[in-house]
């Protein structure tokens, strides 16, 4: 019987061990586990794996490159009132974000670039720093508490530069505002660059509505990161120290302007051109009652780009029945927003743009024979088709320019690079030039131009929106034009690290299957509703016909032909309403079979992947028990 005791007695000491061990093998567990944690919001602050398709939250090459050659040093200071944001976590978080990164902008400086994090106090010297930097101060709540969320940046020369306010909505541009206030700052000397428009790009005075007008957005990019030239159209003279000439519609130039391009080109100058068949921010003549209402002008090619070897036909524009903006019932084939499937990813001027806006565009094409290499930056769809650029002086309709609208299948070239061989324009030095100095062709390595076939592609209301906010003006880019423009003069200038970082900043991703769904559908409805207004048509002109047929008779009362006829039309076109409302239906069914394709994938495909990986390791542990026992057994 104690033999029998003491044994009972020793498995329930041995199971009572047992939950001992394990239950401290949790709690170690669980002390090591929150250990973990908290190192790594202190060890690991800012590491991160980047799974995005474009990597945007990883320091691209460009900055890398902006950083590892500043000329010299740069002071970054961070203001971020600590106590004033207690209540607001996207904030907090945001400002978080915007400290790693400035970190991460250190880390690879080779020490030329010094971070500073100043929370500034009401009261205190560090909101006095803050407000001589020209940071803006935001009210938060009730209490009267002010919040500073900006960057400033100094360098050697006492230069400032700042970022008023961070937005979290803007967090996609922040790298690039950060490399380009560093880049500036770290290289004080700007390249220069000539801009000649006979546009008011500028600040000034405007006519119309007796204001002051704000400069284009472009403008006042391009002012911040260049040395910009104004150049009057009307004048006589090129500036002999800018690298880089821009025109935007150019009209009338003088033989003189015009034979001093043709030389800057030919001695290696690069030339940005901006063209368009109807301008449509061309007001005219303020003083003419009539200006507002044709508004519209049309700059051709000018004189010194007739031996480029292109053509560009300033009388027609181009639509584009999948890339014009709209639904597939009210589009505007005039307005044209070019996806990436219609920008050169090869080229860095145009690689990376996610869309670009035109309006009232024309096109570009090569000469038969031409010298220079043409290569296209930005294409149309193939359903395209060009149509005269008066339909735009008088147009309120937009649906008017689909009459008659037939697509090409032919892709048209809304921007482009000419380069290679060229000669001069001009067979010789004109009055008031050394005839000796004259260059009757390019150098060994050619010409590099770019074109571009719309003036409006560059005015506010197509690519960005203006909002006033902390008595600043804050620009957000609803397409890549602003950026498109920037890429063509750093490309031009041979910049090509800012490049890389601003092709990062917008994250949209077009449905493009979608969208080639409704086009198609588009054209459909299109067609049988021209088809119902033909028979309308003829059926007016057949009950017209009828009724004078009958001469005196009672002209109120139908005849059993009219009534007929109405009949009949009244068939037909509940017949051609229900044809239209099929193809609305296959469209929304085509868009929903998609839609159901892809939540398929995205939701089922994935746990069936880990099921399958699951099961196939199961089978191999199966497999592999079953030999070691087979082993045993044997």
């Amino acid at each position: 019987m104690t033999t029998t005791n003491d044994n009972n007695t020793a498995p329930k000491t041995v199971s009572a061990r047992s939950k001992t061990y394990s239950y401290g093998s949790l709690l170690l567990l669980l002390i090591i586990f929150v250990a973990l944690v908290m190192l790594s919001s202190q060890l690991l602050t800012g590491m991160r794996m980047d799974l995005t398709e474009n990597r945007l939250y990883t320091l691209s090459d460009g900055t890398r490159n902006i950083l590892q050659n500043l000329e010299e040093p740069v002071n970054l200071y961070l203001f971020f009132s600590e106590d004033a944001s207690a209540d607001l976590p996207q904030i907090r978080s945001y400002a978080r974000r915007v400290r790693e990164l400035l970190e991460e902008f250190a880390n690879h400086s080779s020490g030329e670039l010094r971070v500073h994090f100043v929370d500034p106090k009401p009261f205190s010297e560090e909101e006095d720093l803050a407000a001589a930097y020209g940071l803006q101060a935001a009210p938060v709540g009730a209490s009267g508490d002010t919040l500073y969320f900006g960057v400033a940046g100094t360098n050697a020369f006492d230069d400032v530069q700042s970022m008023p306010f961070l937005q979290p909505a803007k967090e996609q541009f922040l790298e690039y505002d950060l490399a380009k206030m560093v880049s500036s700052l770290g290289a004080p000397e700007k390249r220069v660059v000539g801009l000649m428009s006979s546009l008011p790009m500028t600040a000034g005075y405007d006519p119309a509505t007796q204001q002051m007008r704000e400069p284009w957005a472009i403008y006042e990019q391009m002012q911040q990161l260049f040395d910009v030239r104004d150049i009057d159209p009307a004048g006589s003279e090129l500036p002999e120290d800018i690298e880089v000439l821009m025109l935007v519609h150019p009209r009338e130039l003088s033989q003189s302007l015009q034979y001093q391009v043709d030389q800057f080109v030919l001695g290696g100058g690069r030339v940005i051109l901006f063209v368009d068949p109807f301008a449509e921010i061309d007001r005219g003549d303020p003083n003419d009652p009539m200006a507002s209402m044709s508004a519209g002008s049309a700059s051709p090619l000018p004189d010194f780009a007739a031996s480029w070897g292109v053509n560009f036909d300033a009388t027609r524009t181009v639509g584009d029945l999948e890339y014009g903006i709209g639904t597939p019932t009210s589009r505007h084939i005039g307005i044209i927003s070019v996806p990436t499937a219609g920008l050169n990813a090869d080229d860095i001027v145009s690689a990376d743009l996610e869309v670009v806006n035109f309006t009232s565009t024309g096109w570009f094409s090569p000469e038969e024979g031409a010298t220079t290499r043409f290569e296209p930056l930005i294409q149309t769809s193939a359903n395209a088709a060009p149509f005269d650029a008066s339909q735009f002086r008088f147009l309120t309709d937009p649906a008017t320019l689909l009459d008659g609208f037939t697509p090409t299948g032919q892709r048209y070239t809304l921007g482009a690079r000419l380069s290679g061989p060229a000669s001069s324009a001009f067979e010789a030095a004109p009055e008031g030039f050394a005839a000796e100095d004259h260059l009757a062709e390019a150098g060994e390595e050619g010409i590099n131009v770019l074109l571009f076939a719309d003036v409006d592609a560059l005015t506010d209301r197509v690519w960005v929106q203006r909002q006033a906010f902390l008595g600043q003006s804050i620009l957000t880019p609803f397409a890549d034009n602003g950026a498109m423009a920037v890429n063509a003069v750093d490309n031009m200038l041979g910049n090509s690290d800012l490049i890389s970082i601003r092709t990062r900043a917008s994250s949209s991703r077009p449905f493009e299957r979608v969208e080639s769904l409704q086009a198609a559908a588009e054209l459909n409805y299109r067609e049988t509703e021209q088809g119902l207004q033909q028979e309308l048509a003829e059926t007016e002109r057949k009950l017209t016909e009828l009724q004078a047929a009958r001469g005196d008779e009672d002209l109120m009362v139908l005849s059993p032909e009219q009534q007929d006829e109405v009949q009949r039309f009244v068939d037909r076109k509940l017949e051609i309403r229900q044809e239209l409302r099929h193809v609305q239906h296959e469209l929304r069914s085509d868009i929903e079979k998609l839609g159901t394709r892809l939540k398929l994938l995205n939701i089922a495909l994935v746990p069936l992947l880990v099921m399958a990986a699951a099961g196939l390791l199961a089978l191999r542990r199966r497999s592999r028990s079953r030999s070691a026992n087979d082993a045993q057994a044997a």
